[in-house]
């Protein structure tokens, strides 16, 4: 019995699992198998042989145990075999995927496509000529030099540094674009691929405004404020017309620090020029007014005048002192009619009237002697010596301005600006623009990452809605 049993619990089990109509026949199928076998437990005999009925019973029931055992792996393998619905249905591409796809084609694709073939096909080979330049003054080495870099935060080679700045904006400025488009025909040159290279050309009627555009195209200036080096790259169609005009653009550089040159020399000459004439015009009038007055007075030097008056007064109080003896000898010896006392006497009255006279020319305005212009001598003296001091006031003010003057022009001839060139115009060999693959690998990346924002830009709004 427990061998029949024992399929009829595992179709028990199977039922359980199973689902809809097969799991219904399941459990109607284990009921009729239990429901015969209750009978044959009952029907049993109590004698330990079994009947005939009993063992035909059992064969019946082990042959619908069978049976059911058999349904039991059919169902176990219908639901083996049946597929299990998936959770997500397949991937379809939809209208907006479509269009995400167009859009790459459109922004990223094509244009990355149009590039390379206009860089491969279309564009004209460029060459490039190179040059390189520093401003230097001619006045030797100094202490600040050995600061380096230092040397620039205490305000040294200030003057050169303002000549490479003034040269650095020169060389890129609308004048000597001009001057150059002048004298090599740039705007010829550089139109005779239009409009077919019309990326990299410029239109045959181009204003001054246009060819200034295009000179900033054509012309890198590369400037170390530090060390004041300056390096310009040229690029043009032909290699002999790029090393012309970075040649050109030398040439002008250098007559352009000439030009600032002669500039700063005449700013220095002028002041100590003006000096100079200012202190020439003073001595000037200081020794015409000299001669005025030697003129008016008739006195050459009043001091060597005055001089002279005290000589003849030591003479005549000399002369007076002889006569007063002589009198005086003369009244002991000679009676009081003696006509000799007479003359001695009148002799001192004479000479005393002399000095009376001399003394009294120092401060008289109506002495001839002191020149006839009615001027004492202290008056005389005074303005001589005034117009003394004026003189040798102009005269030393002449003395160092013209000294100034010479100072100024060594000075400036000792720091005058040239122009160094330390890399000659190069002539190129090889053509090195347009970058042929440098340019679309860099436009590919810029497209893909502006067509990438855009996706998300539109994703963003569409999951918002």
């Amino acid at each position: 019995m427990s061998d029949n049993v024992s399929p009829i619990k595992s179709a028990g089990d199977v039922q359980v699992q199973a689902s809809g109509s097969e799991g219904a026949s399941r459990k109607k199928t284990a009921p009729e198998v239990k429901q015969k076998v209750a009978p044959a437990k009952k029907k049993r005999p109590a004698s330990s042989a079994p009947s005939t009925e009993t063992k035909k019973e059992i064969a019946a029931l082990r042959k619908r145990a069978q049976a059911a055992e058999e349904k039991v792996r059919a169902l176990k393998k219908g639901i083996l075999e049946k597929p299990v619905p998936a959770l997500a249905q397949p991937a379809q591409m939809k209208k907006r995927h479509w269009g995400v796809l167009a859009s790459f084609l459109a922004v990223v694709v094509v244009p990355l496509v149009a590039i390379s073939v206009y860089l491969f096909v279309v564009a004209e080979d460029q060459y490039v000529s190179r040059a390189g330049f520093i401003v230097r003054s001619q006045e030797g080495a100094s202490a600040t030099d050995l600061l380096g870099g230092l040397a620039q935060f205490a305000g040294a080679g200030a003057g050169t540094g303002v000549d490479s700045d003034i040269l650095y904006e020169f060389i890129q400025s609308q004048e000597l674009a001009q001057e150059i488009n002048v004298e090599l025909g740039m705007i010829d040159h550089y139109s005779a691929h239009w409009p077919k290279d019309w990326a990299f050309s410029i239109w045959p009627d181009a204003t001054v405004e246009d060819l200034t555009w295009f000179w900033h195209r054509i012309v890198s200036v590369s400037y170390d404020s530090g060390s004041g080096l300056i390096e310009i790259q040229v690029v043009a169609y032909d290699r002999e017309m790029a090393q012309a005009i970075t040649k050109e653009i030398v040439a002008h550089s250098q007559a352009r620090i000439n030009i600032l040159n002669e500039q700063a020399r005449e700013d220095a000459m002028r002041h100590a020029r003006a000096d100079l004439t200012e202190a020439l015009e003073r001595l000037k009038e200081a020794r015409e007014a000299m001669v005025q007055f030697r003129t008016r007075t008739r006195i050459v030097d009043p001091a060597a005048d005055i001089q002279g008056r005290m000589g003849v007064m030591n003479n005549l109080q000399q002369q007076l002192a002889e006569a007063l003896v002589q009198y005086d000898l003369l009244r002991g010896t000679v009676s009081g009619d003696d006509p000799r006392l007479a003359t001695a006497e009148r002799r001192i009255i004479v000479i005393r009237e002399r000095i009376d006279q001399e003394r009294t020319s120092f401060a008289s305005s109506d002495t001839v002697e002191a020149g006839g212009a009615g001027e004492t001598y202290p008056a005389l003296i005074s303005e001589f010596e005034r117009l003394t001091v004026d003189r040798e006031f102009a005269e030393e003010s002449y003395r160092v301005a013209l000294t100034s003057m010479e100072l100024a022009r060594d000075e400036v001839t000792r720091q005058s600006r040239y122009l160094a060139t330390y890399i000659n115009p190069t002539r190129a060999e090889a053509s090195e623009y347009p970058r042929r693959y440098l340019i679309p690998t860099l436009a590919g990346l810029f497209l893909l990452m502006g067509w990438a924002i855009l996706i998300l830009v539109y994703y963003s709004i569409r999951d918002r809605r």
